[in-house]
């Protein structure tokens, strides 16, 4: 790498600037919490008063733990009578119950179709912080119960044990996992990784900034398979800084180019399309091909540069947000006047009907 750029991991809060809006909110702000869940890989929101099954519920809990590259491999022996090996979710049902994470039924069932109740995800939330049968001398369910409540585990939630979870309940369950902490000490979401914030809340840039890669430019002749490390069909998608699919990705790369970033651990890859030019709604992350035209700066800062115009683009002013942008485009950076480059920019439309754009990223084209 140009010793010159700093990191694309480096330069994450810029360039997921949309699709990661992410400040000092407060914890019980569900769309914050979903955002933090869905980035780590743990669960992702489909419909957030939709049901939960025990099947998917033990998919989450090997998804949030150090066991979530196992799950991936297909399980070779059928645990349960109702859990075919070749069953998407045999492998995590499998570990969930070895780990005590859940249990079945008698007879040999699992009943992965049945909905999860709190009752029995408060059990598996808490193997996972550490804790095991030995912990609960006497009621074991009204030891589990009492733990939960004395480590917060229920923060926006409040449901009795037995009633059954919805999709946006396991996100608040899982979200107070990340901030709770083992019983050896240590706060949860370290184990996978990641930090809490000085306010104790998950600092969701350390989901995002943890194994990212990027930006790579994929060319029509190309697919996402030659550049992603993992299986497209096993990848969460944003599209132009919303959350989509592969099919609408598969699209947007027909206009000629896709820029994207990709996270390993977490299996989600971010897709800038040539102009935004996606067909979604809403959309307000571009990527931009041109020859440089001209490289300005302030009056009131002479070293770095504050905007930069393309030959493709006329009067369309590319504003120079980040101190790493600045300097690539500097006398001391290695961009000047006539070099191809693609931006990845913030667009906003103004009150006057032009567009304004900021430059978060770049490639060097």
């Amino acid at each position: 790498m140009n010793p010159h750029r700093l990191a694309a991991c480096v330069t994450v809060a810029a360039v997921f600037a949309a699709s990661l809006p992410f400040s000092a909110e407060a914890a019980d702000n569900y769309e914050l919490r979903k955002k933090v869940v869905r980035l780590s890989g743990i669960m992702n929101v489909t419909e957030d008063n939709g049901p939960v099954s025990r099947g998917e519920y033990a998919q989450m809990l090997v998804n949030a733990s150090t066991y979530k590259q196992v799950a991936l491999q297909a399980s070779a022996t059928a645990v349960f009578s109702d859990v075919p090996a070749g069953s998407s979710q045999a492998s995590a049902v499998r570990i969930a119950c070895e780990n005590g994470w859940m249990v079945g039924y008698l007879g040999g069932q699992f009943r992965p179709d049945q909905q999860i109740t709190l009752q029995e995800a408060v059990r598996g939330i808490l193997a996972l912080l550490g804790y095991t049968d030995e912990d609960f001398s006497g009621n074991q369910i009204n030891g589990r119960w009492a733990e939960y409540g004395y480590l917060e585990l229920g923060e926006n939630i409040g449901k009795e044990p037995l009633e059954v979870l919805t999709q946006s309940d396991c996100v608040n369950l899982f979200y107070n996992l990340l901030c709770a902490k083992t019983t050896g000490g240590r706060d949860y979401c370290t184990v996978l990784g990641y930090e809490l914030s000085e306010d104790g809340e998950v600092n969701p840039l350390t989901i995002a900034d943890n194994e990212l890669k990027g930006p790579k430019v994929v060319k029509k002749n190309y697919t996402l398979d030659d550049y992603l490390p993992f299986k497209v069909s096993e990848a969460t998608f944003y599209l132009d800084g919303q959350m989509s699919s592969l099919e609408r990705v598969k699209q947007a790369k027909q206009d000629g180019f896709v820029v994207i970033y990709y996270n390993t651990n977490t299996k989600t890859v971010w897709v800038y399309s040539v102009n935004g030019e996606s067909g979604l709604e809403g959309t307000n992350m571009v990527a931009v091909k041109g020859e440089i035209s001209g490289i300005f700066y302030s009056s009131t800062n002479v070293m770095n540069p504050s905007v930069v115009m393309l030959e493709e683009y006329g009067d369309a002013e590319f504003r120079l947000r980040d101190s790493d942008v600045q300097f690539a485009f500097s006398i001391y950076g290695e961009l000047q006047v006539g070099d191809q480059v693609i931006l990845i920019c913030e667009k906003s439309g103004g009150s006057d009907g032009t567009d304004s754009y900021t430059v978060t990223d770049y490639i060097e084209y």
